[in-house]
């Protein structure tokens, strides 16, 4: 077993939540619901595996809150 770190955002316009794994290309999904969202993602991980291992174009490292005055 595999795990993958995805982002996730909540679209303002659509209200929707779109989930993406940094660096893999193709991994991205929208959904109404966090249980949706993983499910949908977790279905497009396993398609991109099918074709092989996948081919990351860079690394998630984490996130960084910045102050701004």
């Amino acid at each position: 077993m595999q795990n993958f770190t995805a982002v996730v955002e909540k679209c303002f316009e659509t209200g929707l939540l779109v989930g993406y794994v940094p660096g893999l290309p193709g991994a991205h999904s929208q959904a109404e619901t966090m249980e949706e969202l993983r499910d949908n993602l977790s279905e497009v991980i396993e398609m991109l595996l099918e074709d092989g291992e996948p081919q990351f174009e860079a690394e998630f490292l984490g996130t960084q809150s910045i102050a701004v005055n």
